[in-house]
């Protein structure tokens, strides 16, 4: 993981982000005044899910949330030491004074969450630069104030995905290998992931292998069943739905190990088979409440006539 360029990347997105506080315009009087008082913004990322198969992790593992609990502590860690930088230029939000022991109090709590990360499942140098910049973050923030109230969120990324060419998008795994996306104008496109190939040689795999894999993949739409695939191997490639499915809780759990990194909440679906029972999405909301979850939403498959994206299937 390249931890210098992420680091100038959150810098300079997030600086953009602050800059564009001042030129935009907002729905009312209040809504502009609180934005321009408060300066929160939301800085997030996408493609984790095919990150994490890249480096051969399966997204529902203790190493997968691990990873991504180390990114996300650095990403919102960096943007709040960057936010103290600002205002030790131009002075923090206009409402930093007024509440300033428990803006500090806050920053503190997302550093302590930062020693709960299991060092044992995440590369040292990682882990160091995410613990380094809540380190920064609070010093500079207890000597300058922030300029923002609030840095980090983890929006969907659906459309804009595309348009970056990522796989995954948001904190999402792949829906499935092989997805099918009806398309507003009529018609269908079948989006093929593109991270396979490198998380199969990642995972040790001969070119030969890997094209008959992937083959294999064009034509059954699955991965299940493929040709030299180890079974220990499946877990990197499940997704969302198929026969090779996430359990509903593995999302909830990776949205539980990033919560504690961000200031808002996360835009996430929690995909439920169609055997889905009222009383599994009842406890799943216990769940998510007990984890710290700020917000949880779910999707049980085929509970709606038309669903955008869909499973790829053979008829």
């Amino acid at each position: 993981f390249d931890i210098e360029s992420f680091k100038h990347t959150v810098e300079l997105m997030f600086t953009a982000q602050e800059i564009l506080v001042g030129y935009s315009e907002y729905p009312t009087e209040n809504i502009t005044k609180n934005a321009k008082a408060y300066r929160e913004l939301g800085l997030g990322y996408a493609n984790l899910g095919a990150l994490l198969m890249a480096q051969g992790l399966p997204y529902d593992s203790d190493e997968g949330r691990a990873q991504a609990a180390a990114i996300t502590a650095l990403m919102t860690g960096h943007a709040y030491a960057t936010s103290a930088r600002m205002a030790r230029r131009v002075g923090p939000f206009a409402g930093f004074h007024k509440d300033q022991t428990g803006m500090i109090r806050v920053l503190k709590k997302h550093r302590q969450a930062v020693s709960d990360i299991d060092a044992s499942l995440v590369a040292e140098d990682l882990l160091s630069a995410a613990a380094t910049s809540w380190d920064e973050a609070v010093e500079l923030g207890q000597l300058y104030g922030v300029r923002n109230a609030q840095a980090s969120v983890l929006a969907p990324t659906g459309t804009i995905g595309l348009m970056m060419d990522c796989d995954t998008t948001g904190i999402e795994p792949d829906l499935g290998l092989v997805k099918l996306k009806k398309l507003v104008g009529g018609g269908n496109m079948h989006i093929v992931n593109q991270t396979v190939p490198r998380a199969l040689d990642a995972l040790g795999y001969s070119k030969k292998q890997i094209n008959e894999i992937v083959k294999y993949i064009d034509v059954e739409k699955t991965i299940t069943g493929a040709p030299h695939l180890k079974s220990e191997h499946r877990a990197v490639f499940a997704c969302s739905m198929g026969d090779n499915a996430i359990h509903y809780l593995g999302h909830v759990k990776m949205m539980s190990a990033v919560q504690p990194f961000l200031s808002g909440a996360i835009s996430k679906t929690v995909n439920l088979p169609e055997e889905a029972t009222v009383e599994d999405i009842e406890q799943l909301h216990i769940d998510s409440w007990k984890m710290g979850l700020k917000a949880v939403a779910v999707y049980r498959d085929n509970c709606k006539v038309g669903q955008p994206l869909s499973m790829a299937k053979k008829d």
